[in-house]
């Protein structure tokens, strides 16, 4: 993977877990990652007229990935209310890559490297080992972090190919926001009136805004990169998305790291010179 696209991978990342962070200091965690969905689609439009259409084959992918994204903030919600971070993030973000790893070989006819593979492999080791420091979180949290690890890994085979016959992976990303929204607050506004969910987008609009742009921006730079190189590749890179969330959490948050997160990104950093070496 060449070394531009390596790092524009890594700056997604560090989007992704600021957006995430987000979320989860938010006071309601469905409603904020709604507002984080709908931020992306605000910051999609302006661009919109300066991009050719993706191509029609890409369409249904654009539809498919909206319900995907759909259920996904969904669960990333559900399992954030349900369980310690420690144990849900990882487990989300972990596992995702390692399914598309065992199965791009036969759904994608991507061939990996064994360098390819055992970076891929290592960072998702040392991903999941972030698992061993929650102190809380039970079996209904595994699920809901396992279920929404199948979703990310559906939604992000799903994008990769939409993406590549596209014609433009910039197009196909912006165009891809605009739906999912929609879905999420004809859900929240059903569930809890019109009132409160206005009440809410009032006086956090700004989280959506700031959070939908490194929503959107990360996802794109994923996708772009997709592009470039193995599809699974990709997707276990953007994963150290948590080694910024650590970062995150001791430096601006001025929580205590256990010596599993320290042990974690040893591994982590081992994998990405794996991945680069091979």
């Amino acid at each position: 993977m060449p070394i531009h696209v390596i790092l524009l991978v890594l700056f997604g990342a560090l989007l992704h877990a600021t957006w995430n962070a987000m979320i989860k200091a938010g006071t309601d965690k469905s409603l904020d990652a709604s507002l984080v969905s709908a931020g992306g689609a605000v910051c999609a439009l302006p661009f919109l007229i300066f991009l050719p259409l993706p191509n029609s084959a890409a369409w249904p992918f654009i539809g498919a990935s909206a319900v995907l994204q759909f259920a996904y903030f969904q669960l990333v919600a559900g399992a954030y209310r349900a369980g310690d971070i420690g144990l849900v993030y990882p487990l989300m973000r972990g596992c995702a890559p390692l399914l598309i790893a065992a199965t791009s070989g036969f759904i994608l006819n991507e061939t990996l490297s064994v360098g390819a593979l055992v970076g891929t492999m290592t960072i998702c080791a040392g991903i999941l080992t972030l698992a061993f420091e929650a102190r809380k979180g039970g079996g209904h949290a595994i699920r809901l972090a396992l279920a929404n690890a199948c979703v990310i890994a559906t939604y992000t085979y799903v994008d990769g190919v939409g993406a590549r016959i596209s014609g433009n992976a910039v197009s196909y990303t912006l165009w891809m926001s605009l739906l999912p929204p929609v879905l999420l607050f004809t859900w929240a506004i059903s569930k809890r009136g019109a009132v409160a969910v206005a009440a809410h987008v009032r006086y956090n609009w700004w989280r959506g805004l700031i959070g939908g742009g490194g929503s959107i921006a990360s996802y794109g730079l994923a996708l772009w990169a997709m592009t470039k190189a193995p599809v699974a590749t990709v997707a276990a890179l953007r994963e150290t998305s948590i080694l910024f969330a650590l970062l995150i959490s001791v430096i601006v948050l001025k929580e205590k790291a256990s010596p599993w997160r320290y042990l974690a990104g040893a591994i982590i950093a081992l994998g990405g010179l794996i991945l680069k070496l091979g």
